[in-house]
């Protein structure tokens, strides 16, 4: 394999513990400037995931995105006099570059540039603890680069230092687009070998309801998934906390069924990502009852909500019996409430609240804590009815899965 492609690939880490970065936002007729600025919050939510300090963000307002810098070239300017003696490492673009947009942004910059579709593949590359995930996550990564080879050239020669500024021949290049293109296909290969055997798994679960737990990225999945199985799957307040699917096999009241956590989804989550990852996913296809997890304490968890359901829509598990689950009401409490609002006022904000989104969901919802174990309970109660009524209509002569 020729050296800067290997550098190119075997090179994971994309951002570096500690690092300095600057993240950049683009306003345009596809996206408000109020959106952008939430984009940008979890933006910066991904590069702390990674391990990197936000130092500035920068904006700019066009009609459309430059097609040779994306940013304007007084805005790039900008950003380069801002960085320059401020010890910065690294420049990431909320939106996807080309390669040659890459490699034209950093010919100005003169720093590493990175959009936040290599930002959430570095991420998943690190938080990959199966087979099957290392596999997707390096699939994407592959299918990432192959569009962008051409551009990433002259990045890579500035890290390999003295290889000269004039850059490949065509041949060389095509050898390398050649490569990439054998190795996606070995991946899918082994990703299918992969999926044959989860499949074959899945299929010796037996007659059991399956239920799984889906939502935004971060909004307490796991830590409901260790409630209600009384098991240790790991969860911590950063993005992406879990990639591979864990299955439990959870009793209430003598009535078995099969819980599922899965990875959280995103806005703007890379299509390749998206497409690796849907055989992980097939445990939220083939489940029975969802349990969509909201944290109700986010500003923008209506939106979250709607990215949610567009990516079941896309996974064609939309129309399964859903329990919305609101999750963090501490935290909505905590900062929707002050101190000297009156005791009757805040109930009637917090019923006012549920009885809108029972009549949305035509009362399938529980508002809880799962950190202060608040209405679990009713949780339970609730996901156990829809269990039972579902091995009623489907597994009538199952008798003891009734009490």
């Amino acid at each position: 394999m020729p050296k800067l492609l290997q550098t190119l690939i075997e090179k994971k880490q994309i951002v570096e513990q500690e690092e300095r970065v600057v993240i950049v936002g683009l306003i345009h007729k596809e996206q408000t400037e109020r959106q952008v600025q939430e984009y940008l919050d979890e933006l910066v939510f991904l590069a702390e995931t990674a391990g990197a300090t936000t130092v500035k963000r920068f904006t700019q307002k066009l009609q459309h995105p430059d097609r040779a810098t994306f940013i304007g070239k007084g805005k790039l300017e900008e950003v380069r006099d801002f960085i320059t003696g401020r010890n910065i490492n690294l420049v990431i673009f909320d939106d996807e570059l080309t390669g040659s947009q890459i490699s034209n942004i950093q010919d100005v910059l003169k720093i590493k540039v990175i959009d936040r579709s290599d930002l959430i593949l570095d991420i998943f590359a690190r938080r990959a603890r199966t087979a099957q995930a290392k596999v997707q996550v390096e699939l994407a990564q592959y299918q990432y680069i192959l569009p962008r080879l051409r551009g990433m050239w002259s990045h890579l020669e500035r890290q390999g230092g003295g290889i000269g500024s004039r850059g490949p021949g065509e041949t060389e290049i095509e050898t390398d687009r050649r490569i990439v293109k054998d190795k996606i296909s070995l991946l899918r290969k082994k990703l299918a070998e992969i999926d044959k055997q989860s499949l074959t798994q899945r299929k010796d679960r037996g007659e059991f309801i399956r239920v799984a737990l889906v939502g935004y990225t971060n909004v307490g999945k796991s830590t409901i998934m260790n409630t209600l199985s009384k098991s240790e799957v790991f969860a911590e307040n950063k993005l992406f906390a879990t990639l591979d699917t864990t299955t439990r096999k959870v009793v209430f009241e003598q009535t078995p069924f099969l819980l599922s956590d899965t990875v959280g989804f995103i806005r703007k989550l890379p299509h390749h990502l998206v497409e690796s990852f849907k055989s992980t996913l097939d445990e939220v296809r083939e489940s029975d009852i969802l349990l969509h997890v909201v944290d109700i304490s986010h500003p923008q968890y209506e939106d979250q909500v709607e990215v949610v359901n567009r990516t079941l829509h896309e996974l064609k598990a939309f129309d399964k019996p859903t329990i919305m689950i609101f999750n963090k009401m501490d935290l909505y409490e905590k900062n929707t409430f002050d101190q000297w609002l009156a005791d009757d006022v805040k109930q009637d904000i917090l019923n006012q609240l549920k009885t809108d989104w029972e009549t949305r969901t035509h009362g399938n919802c529980v508002f809880i804590s799962a950190l202060e174990r608040r209405n679990i309970d009713e949780l339970r109660k609730t996901i156990m009815e829809k269990v039972v009524e579902l091995y009623r209509e489907r597994y009538p002569y199952k008798s003891e899965f009734f009490y």
